[in-house]
């Protein structure tokens, strides 16, 4: 199996046009592997992690705690065993650092086993401001010491358990703090906290460990805190926003896909946010079926409105998927308001959609009104980030002609080995070293 290395550029050459077939599996979600291979630090006993994805983002975290004491092996594919038997709160790498924004995830599990922490500033996705206060709220409240020059300076004497509301639903911040609630003496209550699946399975693998957490799945968790942690075995979840890539895939290709093991009890908001499109999944066990016979019509409001797809924090649609909904909208009749307001720049990326034919009119940063169907054409574009790499992925796939997509090992942080799996249905990808 071909692992993209943390420093290789790459581009991607497709070639559009491409019907699809046949059944796909999701990896395990980028977003619970982070947090938890940064959890495993919590512990000095071993700890196997399986369905891990091997991707980018996961490579360059292990390469981050490694750096500091933590034992990490393959074991397989997609098994990863870590061993934090003793750590040492070394200043961490601030290249690598820049490299992943989950390198913010190290502060809670650190101040935990080593009382401090020095981080430079995390890098991550270009998509407008990313604010780290809740985080700082969160481990402060829980008796952190925090200061800010050229990297972030994080000390802590002992934590202690609190009543702690964070000023915005972050997931990332939520994790941080859920980490150190599990080392702090006493009890913690985190509320309006973030609960999508991946903090969820994020709280099931600390549980494993001996953690006690109550209210797993709702804005509020109560975290009975300083047992003692052991070591454990825990499977990643599937990532639902890989899953989403593939709906949005299916709909643009006009193909049939299977996709295994789907994660459908965490899909509603997903499936409803498609539906609003014109696309229809279909349930049958653990799987999810996207017919390729589909008008794809984008359903009106009451009273003819033009409808509106907008990103909510959890259960509602995925901020994540903004970007793959976007690009499926340019194939379906009719017209959306596509609303993201997460993110300060994650809409610009339509700009490359528009070279590529597609009708879009970007009113903000944060709102972009798609006008479909559009015929795409080929197109040299660039993936700005990872989600809306993919998007062009999709898009490219879904053109007439060759398209060049340059910056693709941005995709790859976030999607593993994703030409192979896409070339297995029928795509036509090719995976070449970038021009200097």
């Amino acid at each position: 199996m071909a692992v993209a290395q943390p420093h290789e550029r790459v581009e991607y050459i497709v070639e559009g046009g491409h019907r699809l077939a046949g059944s796909i599996t999701p990896a395990g979600n980028k977003n619970a592997a982070l947090p938890i291979i940064a959890a495993t630090l919590l512990t000095d006993q071993p700890v196997e992690l399986s369905n891990v994805p091997r991707i980018r983002d996961v490579e360059a975290l292990l390469e981050l705690i490694a750096s500091i004491g933590a034992e990490t092996t393959w074991t397989g594919p997609n098994t990863l065993r870590i061993h934090a038997h003793t750590l040492s709160p070394t200043d961490l790498d601030p290249d690598l650092c820049m490299r992943i924004r989950a390198s913010i995830l190290l502060a809670g599990p650190m101040l935990a086993r080593c009382g401090e922490l020095t981080l430079p500033p995390p890098g991550g996705d270009v998509i407008g401001r990313r604010r780290l206060d809740t985080h700082f709220l969160a481990l402060r409240e829980l008796g952190a010491d925090i200061s800010v020059n050229d990297a972030y300076v994080f000390r802590a004497r002992a934590l202690t358990g609190a009543d702690v509301f964070l000023d915005e639903p972050s997931v990332t911040a939520t994790e941080n703090a859920l980490c150190a609630a599990v080392a702090a003496r006493g009890l913690t209550v985190l509320r309006n906290c973030a609960s999508e699946p991946h903090v969820q399975d994020l709280a099931r693998f600390l549980m494993a460990l001996g953690a006690k957490i109550e209210g797993i799945g709702t804005n509020c968790m109560t975290v009975h805190g300083g047992r003692t942690l052991g070591g454990a075995s825990h499977r990643i979840g599937p990532d639902h926003i890989e899953v989403a890539s593939f709906i949005g895939l299916a709909a643009v290709t006009r193909s049939e896909l299977r996709i295994c093991d789907a994660g459908v009890t965490h899909l509603r908001s997903t499936l409803m946010g498609f539906e609003r499109l014109g696309i229809h999944c279909r349930i049958e066990g653990d799987d999810l079926i996207v017919p390729a016979a589909q008008k794809l019509t984008i359903e009106p409001d009451f009273g003819g409105h033009v409808p509106k797809i907008e990103d909510q924090p959890w259960p509602a649609f995925p901020a994540d998927a903004m970007s793959i909904a976007l690009v499926a909208a340019t194939q379906c009749e009719g017209m959306v308001l596509m609303f993201e307001k997460m993110f300060e720049s994650r809409m610009f990326f339509t700009d490359k959609l528009i070279s590529m034919g597609a009708r879009i009119v970007l009113c903000d940063p944060h709102r972009a009104v798609v006008s479909g169907p559009t015929r795409l054409r080929g197109a040299r574009v660039e993936s700005p980030d990872i989600r809306a790499g993919m998007a062009m992925l999709i898009a490219a796939m879904g053109a007439e002609g060759t398209s060049r997509i340059n910056n693709a090992q941005q995709i790859e942080r976030g999607y593993e080995r994703i030409d192979e799996r896409l070339n297995a249905l029928g795509a036509k990808i090719t995976r070449v070293p970038a021009r200097v």
